[in-house]
């Protein structure tokens, strides 16, 4: 087990470095690509602004091709061109790539130049020693992209992240339920063996002169050991249910743990349905529950108090409720106390509550869980199984 726990950890290191590892280059190659663009889109400004003073101090006889192919050839970069008082230069060259509304022409200019300012520093043009032009710019709609695309990337490596580690988790999950059937399943194996010769030694006993009263609980003992092999046999199987009286298997888990609990322990029953109330249930499975539920609560109580055993019906459900007048449980363990391993005892592996949890959630598609508690005053655990009515387990 700890060779698989060891092999999950390591490739779970092993992906989450290499999954890190990928995000960051390629926010990095993104990041020196975008500078670089932005670099070239500033040489090419300045080639544009370069180009607009040469038309600005052309003569009317100047070849003025070149410098219109230059400043018709920005298609993508959105600019403006200023004086020194912040007015547009010239509406037909001195705003490009923009889109202009078609009221309010003159704010949508002013803010566009205000929100441009804050992006680079202007491109100074010197049209004569009095006059100054200034050109604002933006970034592209590639680089804008680009710059965005590294969100998107680390947006995309996040979210396969978080279903890697979801996926990961569910594989060990799975690894975990199938070697807890299989720690099941051979223990019913282990079990068959000894309860065949134990059997047969039966046989031979009441063959001689032994006392019959001992022969009987022997018997008794090892039908109890047939039960707990059956159990564990039936673990990790497709449930095979039948229409019981729900009082009538309850009452039977009970006579068994009563049997074999101190008189101090007092066991009180309230059946709020009919006696002949049916519920669909594998019952060895069913009985392994309220027996686990009332082992939990005769040690809550250690040894002395009282067990209530309440049935009540609910729109679909019927209710049992186990109640103790233990130590309870903290309200921030409601759910931890289902956890494999958790227990509060100095022996014990904590499976109990596990087991109960798969058993009436997996096998009867019904729920449990921890209706009340209160330290020092005792736990209600309620389980929930559909009526006949309403339950659609196969």
């Amino acid at each position: 087990m700890s060779i698989h726990y060891e092999r999950y950890e390591r490739l779970k290191l092993l992906f989450i470095i290499i999954s890190v590892t990928i995000v960051l280059s390629a926010m990095y190659f993104t990041h020196i690509l975008v500078q670089k663009l932005s670099q070239q889109e500033k040489n090419k400004m300045e080639v544009w602004a370069e180009a607009t003073r040469q038309l600005a101090i052309a003569d009317e006889n100047a070849d003025m091709t070149l410098v219109l192919r230059v400043l018709n050839g920005n298609t993508s970069i959105p600019v403006v061109i200023v004086d020194q008082n912040d007015h547009l230069v010239n509406e037909d060259y001195g705003i490009r790539n923009i889109e202009l509304p078609t009221e309010n022409k003159a704010e949508f200019i002013k803010n566009e130049i205000k929100r441009l300012k804050g992006i680079h520093k202007p491109i100074v043009i010197d049209i004569d020693p009095k006059t100054k032009y200034y050109v604002y710019y933006d970034e592209s709609f590639l680089i804008k992209n680009l710059s965005l695309f590294t969100y998107i990337i680390l947006g995309v490596c996040i979210i396969f992240l978080i279903v890697a580690f979801l996926t990961f988790a569910n594989t060990k999950k799975a690894e975990q339920n199938q070697l807890w059937v299989g720690f099941s399943k051979e223990t019913a194996h282990q079990l068959g063996t000894p309860i065949s010769s134990l059997l047969a030694w039966i046989e031979i006993l009441k063959n001689m002169n032994i006392d019959k009263r001992l022969i009987g609980e022997m018997s008794e003992d090892i039908n109890r050991l047939s039960i707990i092999a059956e159990r564990f046999s039936k673990i990790g199987s497709r449930p095979i249910l039948e229409e019981v009286p729900l009082v009538e298997v309850l009452e039977k888990a009970l006579l068994y743990i009563k049997n074999r609990t101190s008189k101090k322990v007092e066991f009180v029953t309230t059946y709020n349905i009919p006696k002949d109330s049916h519920v669909k249930l594998t019952v060895s499975l069913f009985e392994w529950v309220i027996e686990n539920l009332c082992k939990n609560a005769i040690d809550a109580m250690d040894g002395e108090g009282k067990i209530d055993i309440i049935v009540s019906e609910q729109q679909g459900y019927f209710n049992i409720d186990v109640k103790d007048t233990g130590k309870g449980i903290p309200k921030s363990k409601y759910k931890t106390v289902f956890h494999p391993g958790f227990t509060t005892k100095r022996r014990g592996w904590g499976l109990g509550l596990s087991f109960v949890k798969r058993i009436v959630q997996d096998y009867h598609a019904g729920k449990i869980f921890v209706k009340q508690s209160e330290i020092d005053v005792g736990t209600t655990f309620r389980i929930q199984l559909h009526k006949l009515n309403d339950n659609n387990i196969m």
